[in-house]
């Protein structure tokens, strides 16, 4: 199932683009896959996983400035790090 490209500028959310990399890992397992295939492949999710970290870090920034403490300074609070469960980890 190939998913159409986007217009430039328009961005997925966070949501749709680990969805895509999902998808895009469980492509890469078939080792059927022909190389010139999984060459595209890997390259649209290497793609992809830097729009998802880009997505990640704006979306820290705005929680750090929604954590404004008092005299307007920001205070960078470190995120706990949730265990994850289910698969594929």
């Amino acid at each position: 199932m190939n998913q159409p490209a986007k217009p430039a500028g328009k961005t997925e959310s966070f949501e749709k683009n680990l969805e895509r990399v999902d998808e895009i890992v469980r492509q890469l397992e078939d080792t059927d896959l022909p190389l010139e295939k999984s060459l595209e492949l890997y390259e649209e999710g290497m793609k992809l996983s830097a729009v998802c970290h880009k997505q990640l870090e704006e979306a820290e920034g705005r929680v750090e400035i929604l954590r404004k403490r008092a005299g307007g300074k920001v205070v960078a609070e470190p995120f706990e790090e949730l265990e994850q469960g289910g698969e594929g980890t």
